[in-house]
C-alpha cells in the first residue's frame, strides 16, 4: 500500500483538526506574523535609534573638544594679560577654564568609544593637565604688571613652553576632530541605512502580514465553504428523498455532520421503505376486513375511501359512494341533522359513538354502531375524518328480546311476591284459629288422655312451624317488592351478638351443644337492630342445629378497615364445595335427607343475606380450615360520618 506523502498527510490532518481548533490557526497566524513583525520593527527602530544616538554623541564630542580648546586657549590669553597688566580680572578665563575642564573632560571620557579617539583622549588629558600646571606657574610668579613681570627669562621660557603644549594639545585636538568628522560620516551613513532598513522591513513586514491572513482564511474558509456548499446540496437531495453520495472523510465537525446526513438519509429511506410497506399492508388489511365497514371522510364529509367490509354492510360499491355526503345512510327524518352534528363532535371531542338505524342501498335499515374520529396533521388542523360502521342489528335484536324476557320475568317475580303475600295473609287467618285452639285444649290439659296431649302438642308445635315459615315467606317477598321497612342507625353491634347468645343458649343446651364467645370487637355499625339480631338468631340456630354431637359453636367478632365482622363457627360436617353455591337460594335445603328430622324452610339463609344487603352489609360463608364446620360470617358497615338521614333512606329504599 503506498504511503501517502508529507503534504497529503498535513492536509488530512487539517481537515481532521476541530473547527474551534481551526479557527485558532487562523486567528493566531496573522497574530504570530503581526508580532514577528513588531518584534523586527522595533529592532530596526532600536538600531536607528542606536545609529542617531551616536551621531549626536559625535556631535557632542565634537562640541566638548572644542569647548576645551576654547577654555584653555582663554585661560591662557588671560594669564598673559594678567602678566602684562598685573590686573586680577584677566585672570577670570583661567579660573572659569580650571572650573570647566575637569567636567568636560569627563563628559568626553564618558562619551567616546572610539579606541584611536580614547587613545587620543589620553594624551589630550595629559597636554591639558600639563597646560593647566603651566598657567598655574605663571599666574603665580611674581612681578606681574612689572616691565619684570614680562621680561623675565624664566617667565619668558615658561611662555614659551605654555606655547607648545598649546599647540601639542591643538595638534591632538585637530587629530580628533578629523576622526570624530570620519566617525560622524561613518555613523550618518549608518543611521541613513538603518533608516531605510527599518521602511524596507516595515513595507515587507506589512505584505507578509497580509498575505499570511490572506493564506490562513484562504485555507480556512476555502475548504469550509466548499463543504457547506455540499453539505446544502446534500440537504437539498434528502429534501427531494434521494440518496446522498458524499464522502467526507475528515474527521472535524462538517465532516462528522455529512456522514450523519449519510446516514439519517439511509435511516429515512429505510422508514420510508417500511412506512410505505406498512401503510400498503394496513390499506390491504383495511380493505380486506369484511365485519366492519371502515371508510374515511373529508371535513365536509363527504366519502373518500370505501372498504369491502362497508361495501358488504351497506350495499354501495366504491365507484358509486366516492364523492358523496355520508348523509345518505341515515333515515330521511335524520339527515339533516344527525350527520352534521356528530361530525361537530367529533371536531370538538376528537371522536364520537353513536347508534341507529341506517339505511342500505336497496333502502332496507339495520342498527348500526359507528365511531367517528377527527383525522388532523401534526398542526393540528383537521385534514377529514375516519369512521368505522358494524351492524349489530342481530346484538339489537337479541337485547331487545332479553329486555322483554326481563320484563316478563319482573311481572312473574312481582305476581309470585304478589301470590306468596296474598297467600300468607290467607294462610295466617285459619292458622290463627288453629293455634287459638290448640291453646284452649292446650288448658285442659289435665282433662286430656295421655295420646291427646301428645296430638295438642303436635298441633301447636307444627302451628308455630307453619306462622314462623309464613313469616319468612312474607319477609322475603317484601325483600324482594322492595316493601322491607328498616330504620338504620347507629347500633353497639357488640351488645345484639350478646343478646343473641343468651336467647340462643337454651336450644344449644337442650340438644348438647356448647355455645362460646370468642373475642369481639367493640364498635357501632349502622344497621336495623331488629333486622341484624334476627340474623345472628338465624346463623346461631343453624350452627347449634347442624353441629356434631357434643360440638361447639363459637363466636367472635373483629373489626376489619370501615366494617365490623360477626363469624359463627360450627363444628358440623361442613357444606360440599359444589353445592355450596345454593345456600342461599330460597326454599333450597341443601342435606335435606340427611337432616330430615331438623325443622327449616330454606328461608332462612335467603332471608338473612337479603336483610343484610338491605343494611349495606352481606352475609358469607366459606369452609372451616382449621377443623371441621363451616363458618359464615355476618358483615355491616361501622358508623362515621357517612350515616347521615341520606344515607339511612338510600339504605331504607335497598
Amino acid at each position: 500500500m503506498k504511503r501517502p506523502g508529507p503534504w497529503r498527510s498535513l492536509a488530512t490532518r487539517w481537515a481532521d483538526t476541530g473547527l474551534a481548533a481551526k479557527g485558532l490557526v487562523v486567528v493566531a497566524m496573522p497574530l504570530v506574523i503581526l508580532l514577528t513583525g513588531v518584534a523586527a520593527l522595533h529592532l530596526s527602530s532600536q538600531a536607528e535609534v542606536e545609529a542617531e544616538e551616536a551621531v549626536r554623541r559625535t556631535f557632542a564630542i565634537q562640541r566638548d573638544i572644542h569647548e576645551v580648546h576654547a577654555l584653555l586657549a582663554e585661560a591662557a590669553s588671560g594669564v598673559r594679560g594678567y602678566r602684562l597688566t598685573g590686573r586680577d580680572e584677566f585672570l577670570a578665563p583661567y579660573r572659569k577654564a580650571e572650573a570647566l575642564l575637569p567636567a568636560t573632560l569627563d563628559r568626553i571620557k564618558g562619551a567616546v568609544r572610539d579606541e584611536e579617539v580614547r587613545d587620543r583622549l589620553a594624551r589630550v588629558d595629559r597636554l591639558v593637565i600639563k597646560k593647566r600646571q603651566g598657567l598655574a606657574q605663571l599666574a603665580a610668579m611674581p612681578g606681574a604688571g612689572s616691565p619684570d613681570g614680562v621680561a623675565a627669562r624664566d617667565i619668558a621660557e615658561a611662555l614659551v613652553a605654555n606655547k607648545a603644549v598649546l599647540d601639542g594639545l591643538r595638534a591632538e585636538i585637530d587629530a580628533m576632530q578629523r576622526r570624530e568628522a570620519q566617525l560622524l560620516d561613518a555613523r550618518r551613513a549608518r543611521a541613513d541605512a538603518e533608516r531605510r532598513r527599518f521602511l524596507a522591513v516595515t513595507a515587507a513586514m506589512a505584505l507578509v502580514g497580509l498575505l499570511g491572513s490572506l493564506a490562513a482564511v484562504q485555507l480556512l474558509f476555502s475548504g469550509i465553504v466548499r463543504r457547506v456548499r455540499s453539505l446544502e446540496r446534500d440537504a437539498e437531495r434528502l429534501e427531494r428523498g434521494l440518496p446522498l453520495s458524499t464522502a467526507d472523510e475528515a474527521r472535524d465537525e462538517i465532516g462528522r455532520l455529512a456522514r450523519r446526513l449519510v446516514e439519517a438519509s439511509t435511516l429515512l429511506r429505510t422508514r420510508e421503505q417500511a412506512l410505505r410497506e406498512g401503510e400498503e399492508r394496513y390499506r390491504r388489511v383495511i380493505e380486506g376486513v369484511r365485519d366492519y365497514g371502515i371508510f374515511a371522510l373529508d371535513p365536509e364529509g363527504r366519502v373518500t375511501s370505501w372498504n369491502e367490509g362497508a361495501q358488504r354492510i351497506k350495499g354501495w360499491t366504491a365507484e358509486d359512494i366516492l364523492g358523496q355526503h355520508f348523509s345518505v345512510f341515515y333515515p330521511r327524518e335524520l339527515r339533516s341533522g344527525t350527520p352534521k352534528h356528530l361530525l361537530q363532535i367529533a371536531k370538538r371531542d376528537g371522536r364520537v359513538e353513536d347508534e341507529g338505524w341506517r339505511v342500505r342501498q336497496d333502502g332496507s335499515q339495520f342498527w348500526a354502531n359507528v365511531v367517528i374520529t377527527a383525522v388532523r396533521d401534526e398542526d393540528g388542523a383537521l385534514r377529514g375524518f375516519s369512521k368505522v360502521t358494524r351492524d349489530i342489528t342481530d346484538r339489537r335484536r337479541a337485547e331487545d328480546a332479553l329486555k322483554a324476557a326481563r320484563a316478563e320475568a319482573e311481572r312473574a317475580s312481582l305476581a309470585k311476591s304478589e301470590f306468596l303475600s296474598r297467600m300468607s295473609h290467607e294462610l295466617r287467618t285459619p292458622l290463627t284459629a288453629i293455634l287459638g285452639f290448640g291453646q284452649l285444649l292446650d288448658m285442659d290439659r289435665e282433662t286430656l288422655a295421655a295420646d291427646q296431649r301428645h296430638a295438642v302438642d303436635q298441633i301447636s308445635r307444627a302451628g308455630r312451624h307453619l306462622l314462623g315459615m309464613i313469616d319468612e315467606v312474607l319477609d322475603i317477598a317484601r325483600i324482594e317488592a322492595g316493601g322491607q321497612a328498616l330504620t338504620i342507625l347507629p347500633v353497639e353491634l357488640e351488645a345484639v351478638v350478646r343478646e343473641a347468645v343468651a336467647l340462643t343458649e337454651p336450644q344449644a343446651q337442650s340438644v348438647g351443644i356448647t355455645l362460646r364467645t370468642g373475642p369481639l370487637a367493640t364498635g357501632e355499625v349502622l344497621a336495623d337492630r331488629r333486622a341484624a339480631l334476627q340474623i345472628l338468631l338465624n346463623l346461631l340456630s343453624n350452627a347449634v342445629k347442624y353441629n356434631r354431637p357434643g360440638g361447639v359453636t363459637e363466636v367472635s367478632m373483629v373489626a376489619a378497615e370501615d366494617r365490623l365482622r360477626v363469624d359463627v363457627r360450627d363444628e358440623g360436617p361442613g357444606i360440599a364445595a359444589d353445592v355450596a353455591h345454593r345456600l342461599f337460594t330460597p326454599f333450597d335445603r341443601l342435606g335435606a335427607d340427611r337432616w330430615s328430622g331438623m325443622e327449616g324452610s330454606g328461608l332462612g339463609l335467603a332471608l338473612s343475606r337479603g336483610l343484610a344487603l338491605a343494611m349495606n352489609g352481606d352475609v358469607l360463608h366459606r369452609p372451616n380450615l382449621d377443623g371441621p364446620g363451616s363458618i359464615f360470617t355476618l358483615i355491616l358497615p361501622l358508623s362515621g360520618p357517612e350515616a347521615d338521614p341520606a344515607h339511612q333512606a338510600d339504605a331504607r329504599s335497598q
